[in-house]
């Protein structure tokens, strides 16, 4: 036999029963004492035994319930106390039918302490006494007095039961209840804290997002200050310096002054559009391939080098960052043949293939070994002589590097850069640029042999968070 937990029936017991058990039992008793004695006083043998009898159930309920009410949480000493209190209540039925009326405490304690299936047997027992009782009047010494015997038996046994099997469904529903509000509230709590945990997470999110906003944004304002002011700054010292070997020569000084002035100009409008994160000046109005002649154009005004740009294939619209890109990739390109190559001619060709754009810029300059390092210049410092071809005389320091820094060569591609550890921006940047539209950018240089810079962008390429 299965027992119930003993929290479950107890406190069933003490909501609706222990006010019944405790005051019900002892006064039905009295009054059937009372009318045993009325009606028996003439008979002394037979009233003893009724008496002692009743004695019996009463002590027994005493020592059971009143004054252990502890053991109220005991289901098997409770199964005990009402299979011994059912043959009390038997013997004083046969004996007496009258004591049938004692049957509602039997139903309250069958109910109340007995834990499922133990309920059900419980209540059927007490029912077989209270059907007794009901038909100590007819006859069971024939066939008709059994069936009508056997048929008021049922008369109490079944509704009885059914009661008894009602009331534990209706016990058991409020369990499930009380333990699903249990485990909502559970997950209430849980939930809480998980919201709680995920409030955490997205603030360190958020931090995170904003630090990596800010390392992007000074990362695109490095390239920007690099292509557009690094870049305007330089040929406005290569200016100013040929205005100091110009001499006596009122034209040649006017006309590096209004160069120097045109890159001071061009360079704020480009600062301005950097900062507004503005496609550069140059694409603004034209296509790429004609803002590539007019960079080309005055980048070979200023030194004096001649740039020969090709476009090959179907020009087409490319993503506002490719084209940018691109642009900058050959103005680095050029400041680069600019600083170092002292070439004597530029190729730039503008390819648009199936599968993506490209770009090449060859010089016939000096070119480098690729697994040495280049010759080094700081800022002010002078190397020899070299004739740019601005005029007559005018000197300018070809190897300076923006940042006063040492540049090493490597082998172009995925990995490969020509700044070495401390070394200049131009290469870093241009890489970061290519392969931020998932392209590739290659450099092949040999000495003598001048410097080839190949860049590669896929047609559908955007930029990668």
């Amino acid at each position: 036999m299965s027992e119930e937990p003993a929290e479950s029936w107890s406190a069933a017991w003490e909501r609706r029963m222990l006010p019944l058990v405790t005051v019900v039992p002892y006064a039905l008793l009295a009054v059937l004492v009372a009318v045993t004695i009325g009606l028996k006083h003439s008979t002394g043998g037979s009233l003893i035994i009724d008496l002692a009898l009743c004695g019996g159930a009463a002590a027994w309920m005493l020592w059971n319930i009143t004054l252990h009410p502890t053991w109220l949480q005991r289901p098997r000493m409770m199964c005990v106390f009402v299979a011994v209190l059912v043959v009390i209540m038997m013997a004083l039925v046969i004996r007496d039918p009258w004591f049938g009326f004692f049957t509602p405490a039997a139903y309250f304690y069958a109910f109340g302490l007995l834990p499922w299936p133990g309920r059900l047997v419980g209540v059927g027992a007490v029912a077989v006494v209270a059907g007794t009782a009901q038909a100590s009047g007819i006859p069971k010494t024939t066939p008709v007095g059994v069936a009508l015997y056997i048929a008021v038996l049922a008369a109490n046994v079944v509704p009885l039961c059914l009661l008894a099997w009602a009331n534990w469904r209706g016990d058991q529903h409020e369990s499930e209840q009380e333990q699903t509000l249990s485990e909502l509230s559970e997950a209430n709590r849980r939930l809480e804290a998980t919201l709680a945990e995920n409030a955490g997470l997205h603030e360190q999110l958020m931090v995170q997002a904003r630090e990596a906003g800010i390392l992007d944004e000074r990362q695109r304002m490095a390239r920007e200050i690099h292509d557009t002011l690094a870049q305007g700054l330089i040929g406005i010292i290569t200016q100013l310096q040929a205005v100091e070997h110009a001499g006596d020569d009122p034209a040649r000084r006017q006309r590096h002054l209004s160069a120097a002035i045109g890159l001071a100009r061009e360079s704020l409008s480009e600062a301005r559009r950097s900062v507004h994160e503005l496609r550069p000046e140059h694409l603004e109005t034209a296509r790429l391939s004609e803002a590539l002649a007019g960079v080309a154009e005055r980048w070979s005004g200023l030194h004096g080098i001649p740039v020969h740009v090709t476009t090959n294939g179907a020009a087409r619209s490319a993503h506002a960052d490719v084209e940018v890109a691109l642009l900058r990739a050959a103005q680095e390109a050029l400041a680069n043949v600019a600083k170092h190559a002292h070439a004597t001619h530029v190729e730039m060709t503008l390819s648009y293939v199936d599968d993506g754009i490209e770009l090449d810029v060859r010089d016939d300059g000096c070119g480098f070994a690729q697994d040495r390092d280049l010759p080094t210049a700081r800022v002010g410092t002078q190397r020899p002589p070299v004739d740019t071809g601005v005029g007559p005389g005018a000197v300018v320091t070809p190897e300076i590097d923006g940042y006063g820094q040492p540049q090493r060569a490597a082998v172009g591609g995925s990995g490969g850069t020509v700044d070495g550890p401390g070394g200049g921006f131009g290469l870093v940047a241009m890489r970061q640029r290519i392969e931020g539209m998932s392209g590739t950018l290659q450099v092949e240089s040999e000495p003598g042999a001048g410097t080839a810079i190949a860049i590669r962008i896929p047609v559908a390429a955007e930029v990668r968070a």
